[in-house]
């Protein structure tokens, strides 16, 4: 049996018996879950075995890397420098950075980047993974690149592409690596133990990941055995051309080892951000209220941010989906606690959201990728916060 450790205030016992049933019905490795309400941690729990080739167990400072849950960071970082005036999100994007206005961007406004209208999800030619982890190669290739869809029209999820290009937003803005500008403006102010660019000290506290292929490969079925719903989906993803492939096919090679040192290290601020469930939960925490005398965001500044500006049937994803200005919205598919609730997921499940209607802030992490559609453990966990807020 999986031990657990932590803490869990009185009202929030189905939280910790959610966070026990993702290990013995659901799959969990090693995991964390943290609720804060009105600025105060009342959940904290981790468990399980952060590295499953050594046994090292799953402490109260493992660090894990959040996949695109680092969205949430990152776009947090781009509102800062707008509620300072130091960038606005209605401005062309070269007015900041001049030479992203080559083949026709030149009128794209930044808000546009951050909500995934651009266009920009794939290269016409992929970029060497040890370039674009140096960032500025990539940086220049997605200057140079063509939209793939008149940029305003339709939104599809810029899942590698976005990091670079909200990021090199913030670097001419600020003069600062938006891994930096994290570091010095948002995680030290808070204390917060979430990293975009892993200093190198820290590797000994990164859990190892553990990937698990779905049951059924359905791009090996025969088509006419796919339920219609999936056919479309499973269509793009046999299609090498497809925008659900090629959206993650901007490096050569396109599969990146996220245990790597090299890839830890660098800054991909849609991808890589390494931290626990707290920072994340604390973060959030911040932007919603005051945290230990800190708040990120004003109220008018937050109420821009998290204002929807696309939603309906997503061009990579294909299913509905809802963004704000970096943000994801609620959706069926998309587990938060209500309406006004806004975050990120991250492969696999990591997630970190906001509540601002129960004054409620969530972060998640584990190490075990389940593939498929069967991994009911974010979720499992939002129904239990549900559960305690009734």
């Amino acid at each position: 049996m999986t031990t657990i450790d932590g803490e869990v205030e009185a009202g929030f016992e189905p939280v910790r018996e959610a966070f026990e049933a993702n290990f013995s019905k659901h799959g969990d490795i090693g995991a964390a879950v943290c609720l804060y309400q009105h600025g105060r941690p009342v959940v904290d729990l981790w468990g399980g075995v952060a590295d499953p080739k050594t046994g090292r167990p799953w402490s109260r400072d493992t660090l894990q890397l959040v996949y695109s849950a680092t969205k949430g960071a990152t776009a947090t970082a781009a509102h800062m420098l707008a509620q300072r005036g130091m960038l606005d999100l209605d401005a062309p994007v070269a007015k900041y950075w001049p030479e992203f206005a080559a083949n026709g961007k030149a009128d794209i406004p930044v808000r546009w980047l951050l909500s995934h209208q651009a266009g920009l999800i794939a290269l016409d030619q992929p970029v060497p993974l040890h370039e674009a982890l140096a960032w500025h190669p990539m940086a220049a290739a997605l200057a140079a690149q063509r939209p793939l869809w008149t940029p305003g029209t339709a939104h599809g999820y810029h899942g590698r592409t976005w990091g670079w290009l909200v990021g090199e937003v913030i670097r001419r803005v600020s003069s600062r690596t938006p891994g930096r500008f994290f570091a010095d403006e948002i995680a030290t102010p808070l204390g917060l133990d979430f990293f975009i660019g892993l200093p190198t000290e820290e590797r000994n506290r990164v859990s190892r990941m553990v990937y698990q292929r779905p049951d059924v490969d359905l791009t090996t079925v025969p088509a006419e055995s796919i339920p219609e719903e999936l056919r479309e989906l499973v269509a793009a993803w046999r299609d090498p051309n497809s925008f659900s492939n090629r959206a993650y096919a901007v490096t050569d090679p396109a599969e990146i080892d996220f245990d790597s040192s090299e890839v830890q290290t660098a800054e991909l601020p849609a991808s890589n951000g390494i931290g626990t469930a707290h920072g994340l939960a604390r973060m959030y925490a911040a932007l919603i209220g005051e945290v230990d005398g800190v708040r990120l965001l004003t109220p008018k500044t937050l109420e821009a941010a998290t204002k929807e500006q696309a939603s309906g049937k997503d061009q990579v994803m294909l299913i509905p989906s809802r963004f704000s200005s970096g943000y994801m919205l609620p959706t069926e598919t998309n587990p938060m606690t209500s309406t006004s609730a806004f975050g990120h997921t991250g492969r696999g499940g990591s997630l970190g959201f906001a509540d601002p209607e129960h004054g409620i802030t969530f972060g998640y992490a584990m190490n075990h990728i389940i593939g498929g559609s069967t991994d009911v453990r974010a979720t499992s966990l939002v129904d239990a916060v549900r559960r305690s807020l009734a």
